[in-house]
């Protein structure tokens, strides 16, 4: 008898443990797209990756997002990604110039600049004008896409910005203004318009002078490279066209 009992625990045992190796073997083939893309696209993008995963079983699509520059410099560096996406082309050119890319890049979407203040306006900013005098201005680094077309901006409309600080991107810009840390902030619309009533909304006589085109590009050493032209494809397409037209990007 018990013999018997020793075989059927052996038995039962076995079962579990074949089990427990089968119920594994999904999550090992389970294949993950590294995306590295500018930060003001964190929303759209978060959408597309969902839609991607939807369409793709077995797929993890997985997101840094951060100043434009600041990704060059971490693929420079050696950081593994499979696709990226930049808020202006001097980074992509960047990017382009160390060999990161496979050589073909695609604009899938443009921006334009905007000031936003705390609900209200309560310090009366009219646009990047004399009304920002005295006022506690947040602005992007000179070397992040939304700082340099800043900077284009102001050279332009013939502005000097006496900025209290410059972010590393242009989220942390928004998030300034939205904690009561800054007056006003320089960003773009597409930003300015994910924040919903948490903001004010300026317009910047002149915007359209400084364009921003965003460019997308398969990186040279892909670990997906497959998954990773897939994906271009979707943001580039009707449907890619139809999450970045809503988020209030310009498409191609």
């Amino acid at each position: 008898m018990k013999r018997l009992v020793g075989v059927i625990v052996a038995l039962v045992l076995g079962l579990a443990a074949s089990g427990c190796g089968s119920s594994g073997s999904p999550a090992s083939s389970e294949k993950t797209l590294q995306v590295f893309a500018a930060a003001s696209l964190n929303k759209v993008f978060t959408e597309l990756g969902g839609q991607f995963e939807a369409a793709h079983p077995g797929v993890k699509v997985k997101f840094n997002f951060d100043g434009s520059s600041g990704l060059v410099d971490q693929l420079k560096g050696g950081a593994k990604a499979d696709v990226f996406a930049s808020a202006d082309e001097k980074n992509m050119a960047n990017a382009v110039d160390a060999k990161l890319t496979t050589g073909s890049q695609t604009i899938f979407a443009r921006n334009v600049l905007t000031l936003v203040t705390a609900p209200g306006n309560p310090k009366k900013i009219t646009g990047m004008d004399a009304s920002l005098d005295g006022k506690k201005l947040v602005v992007c680094a000179p070397e992040v896409p939304c700082g340099n077309a800043t900077n284009q901006l102001a050279s332009k409309l013939g502005v000097t910005l006496k900025p209290v600080s410059q972010e590393s991107k242009v989220t942390d810009v928004l998030g300034k203004v939205t904690s009561g840390e800054a007056d006003a902030g320089i960003v773009y619309v597409t930003d300015a318009k994910g924040a919903g009533d948490k903001v004010e909304t300026v317009a910047i006589k002149g915007s359209d002078q400084v364009v921003n085109n965003y460019p997308i590009s398969v990186l040279a050493s892909a670990p997906q490279p497959d998954l990773a032209g897939e994906f271009v494809t979707l943001v580039t397409s009707q449907a890619g066209k139809d999450a970045l037209s809503a988020a209030g990007f310009v498409t191609p």
